[in-house]
């Protein structure tokens, strides 16, 4: 059996996993809202979250370099390896990339960054090319990092359930 996961390696896991999913949810939720006060609450919280967790999930990376990679639990069939390998990293990739397009949507729409009232960039000109750059990425990045996401818990229940290797059991902390 492959060694017990540190604390912090669980703690930003979680932290990331979860909150990355909340912040989607909410976005769903104001995207099929029409335009009111209730609406650009939820879109600020959603944008403060997604500042939080760029913050999150730069700790994490750097935490991940530290740590150095996870290991396997469980020796796997090469193609599984690999698959598993690209999802993680797409993961990782994608807990970084949603958070920097949003920002770029904001700024290059001439609006500021704040953290929950918190002033980080203030309003400036619009930039229009970084704008749809930040809107594009943003729209087919949380598609695809939906999928890896649904993929990866797939792969995590299929160890657990299935390989019994305790894949689930070890990233709780046993």
């Amino acid at each position: 059996m492959s060694k017990k996961l540190s604390k912090p390696t669980i703690a930003l896991h979680w932290l990331t996993g979860l909150t990355f999913i909340g912040i989607f949810v909410l976005g769903k939720v104001f995207e099929s809202m029409e335009r009111s006060p209730e609406k650009f609450e939820l879109l600020g919280i959603h944008k403060s979250l997604g500042v939080i967790l760029l913050v999150i999930a730069t700790t994490r990376l750097i935490w991940r370099f530290k740590e150095g990679a996870i290991e396997s639990v469980a020796p796997m069939p090469r193609l599984q390896e690999i698959a598993a390998k690209s999802i993680h990293h797409l993961l990782l990739l994608g807990t970084l990339l949603m958070p920097t397009s949003g920002i770029m949507m904001s700024i290059g729409g001439g609006r500021g960054i704040d953290v929950f009232g918190w002033v980080l960039y203030d309003k400036g000109d619009k930039i229009e090319w970084l704008g749809s750059l930040g809107s594009n990425l943003h729209g087919i990045g949380a598609t695809v990092l939906m999928v890896a996401v649904a993929l990866h818990v797939l792969g995590a229940i299929k160890h657990q359930v299935i390989d019994k290797d305790g894949t689930i059991s070890r990233m709780l902390g046993r």
